[in-house]
């Protein structure tokens, strides 16, 4: 669907469990600062769906709405330029979602790999049935505003071809109401934790955050996993899979001193502290401008709730002007015709 300038829309969102970290960063955020400038872009911060791992923290929500708004704000994104969502406060996210439920079978759930793998980790009395609907969820959360395009990581990808089958179910059911959305991939589709598994996750406390202050990144860089067959920093070690030089990778520009250490690590002739520190500057070179931004906006907390609520309400705009053509095409819009 293209705004009133022509431009196509995306649509992409975090759910809100606490501060943004640099996962968050390379897999998205960075892509989503240069997209604002070429798309109608909403972004949302998806609380119904926090609530399936937080239902007994209430106030860690409500907290994590505001401190992902100012992350959005530290590294970039502009509420001038695109628009902040907060998904309770448009009711019609959960309609579409409940009418879309009726239409979706539940094999398409259960094969669903990002809930296949979720479902294995948690306990028989943590499966209630918001947890099996958070991917319903999340198809109408995009959906509602018609994206043409959604940025996500590559675990989310299966999840936008699940979008694409509901919409075209959909409008073969009933009229051509949605978009097919397509993806994109962040630059760098996922960052490895601190401590060497596969992805950054805040359960784990393997995370870098985006507003962690300069010592708390050396600690953590200094402490982090590299070769565990290197016992000695003579030895030859390898540079592939090894989260610091993944890191590197992503935050050092110096692209000719990360080329060096590369090779002489594969050589045996440069330790991991050295390797470290080196990392420890580039990491917090990187995340000093967004540490003062953040600062600005943890002072000026009015300029982050305006960004959010000038932004949801424009999505509820849009949001009813989907949800009347939803109805049309079902015939649920008004009854009463059907009784004159």
């Amino acid at each position: 669907m293209a705004d009133n300038t022509g431009r196509k829309r995306i649509l992409t969102g975090i759910r809100p469990t606490g501060q943004l970290h640099i996962g968050h960063y390379v897999g998205a955020l960075e892509n989503w600062v240069r997209l604002q400038q070429e798309y109608d872009a909403y972004f949302l911060i998806a609380d119904y769906q926090a609530l399936g791992d937080h239902i007994d923290d209430i106030q860690l929500i409500r907290d994590s709405v505001l401190q992902v708004a100012i992350d959005w704000l530290s590294v970039g994104l502009d509420p001038e330029e695109s628009t902040f969502v907060i998904q309770s406060y448009v009711p019609e996210h959960a309609e579409l979602t409940m009418l879309l439920s009726f239409i979706t079978p539940l094999g398409m759930l259960q094969r669903n790999p990002t809930l296949k793998a979720e479902t294995e980790q948690l306990r028989a009395d943590q499966l209630n049935v918001g947890f099996f609907n958070y991917p319903m969820s999340q198809v109408a959360d995009i959906l509602l505003p018609r994206a043409d395009l959604v940025p996500v990581g590559e675990d989310q990808a299966p999840h936008i071809e699940m979008t694409r089958e509901i919409a075209r179910k959909f409008n073969r059911l009933f009229a051509p109401v949605f978009s097919e959305p397509g993806t994109l991939i962040g630059r760098i589709p996922r960052l490895p934790g601190t401590d060497g598994s596969p992805k950054m996750s805040k359960s784990r406390g393997n995370t870098i955050l985006l507003g962690d202050d300069p010592e708390t990144v050396r600690k953590k860089v200094m402490s982090m996993f590299t070769d565990p067959t290197r016992l000695r920093a003579t030895d030859p070690g390898h540079v592939e899979g090894n989260p610091v030089f993944e890191y590197h990778d992503a935050f050092n520009p110096d692209t000719a001193e990360v080329d060096d250490f590369k090779e002489r690590y594969r050589t045996g002739n440069v330790g991991d502290v050295d390797v470290k520190k080196s990392l420890v500057i580039a990491m917090n070179n990187f995340l000093d401008p967004i540490r003062e931004k953040r600062a600005y906006y943890e002072a000026h907390m009015n300029e982050v709730e305006e960004a959010l609520m000038e932004g949801t309400r424009r999505a509820r705009v849009t949001a009813a002007e989907t949800m009347k053509s939803v109805r049309d095409a079902m015939k649920i819009s008004s009854y009463t015709d059907s009784w004159k």
